[in-house]
């Protein structure tokens, strides 16, 4: 009798683990706004990033990686640089004035499904005794212009380290000193953003859905559709 006790006791366990695996897989899947389910916007129009960081390049450098994870994902992407061109022959020298024009504006303009809005909050390599940390940190919002309501929000954030470890303090100190002459000569910022927004505009735990040039899109949203239905017990 106890063995048997035992035993079920042992089942319910498990069957309370796997519950909550698949409670936690679902939530990972589920992270995809019903507003933007709702919307599945076609085209987004990209304003050049705010930089809140004292690198310069920040801005540009992050914005010159935007459209491709985009693309890729589905979506209608409007020519980043000639939106940057025409803002700025139109009086709109900088991203923080092109991010100040009413939305309408924009609606009436380009005629977007969405625009999207970016701030580069992280850029840039600091150096140490011995290594050197690149960080770029980017946060993003979706916005429907035609009625201002958000549609997704997210961050994300990679830090690349560099250190050889290698040959004893002589050593690291002249590998530190030959990171930082290549950092000079080349600033690894970009690369390491071109990753940080494709981590941030891609997949359903960043709350992406496919969009609707991408051949699997339909499929797609029809599962996460059926994932929050049986999140919500319907």
């Amino acid at each position: 009798m106890q063995r048997t006790t035992t035993i079920q006791i042992r089942k319910s366990f498990v069957a309370l683990l796997l519950l909550a695996g698949a409670a936690s897989c679902a939530s990972s899947d589920i992270a995809v706004s019903d507003r933007l389910l709702e919307a599945q916007p076609r085209s987004i129009l990209v304003l050049p990033p705010l930089n809140t960081t004292v690198e310069t390049e920040a801005s540009y450098g992050s914005l010159s990686s935007v459209t491709v994870p985009l693309a890729e994902a589905g979506y209608y992407v409007f020519p980043v640089a000639v939106v940057d061109t025409m803002m700025r022959e139109n009086g709109l020298p900088t991203p923080e004035e092109m991010h100040s024009v009413p939305m309408a504006k924009l609606d009436e303009i380009f005629a977007p499904d969405a625009v999207l809005y970016l701030t580069v909050t992280e850029w840039g390599t600091s150096y140490q005794l011995i290594s050197s940390t690149t960080r770029v940190s980017i946060e993003g919002r979706l916005v429907d212009p035609s009625t201002g309501v958000e549609l997704w929000s997210g961050t994300n954030a990679l830090a690349q380290s560099s250190n050889s470890g290698q040959g004893g303090l002589v050593g690291m100190l002249a590998g530190a000193v030959v990171n930082q002459i290549a950092s000079a000569a080349s600033d690894p910022s970009p690369g390491l953003a071109r990753q940080v927004n494709y981590g941030l505009l891609t997949g359903r735990k960043k709350g992406w859905i496919l969009g609707p040039h991408h051949p699997d899109s339909a499929a797609d949203i029809g599962e996460v559709q059926q994932l929050k239905a049986e999140a919500a017990g319907l």
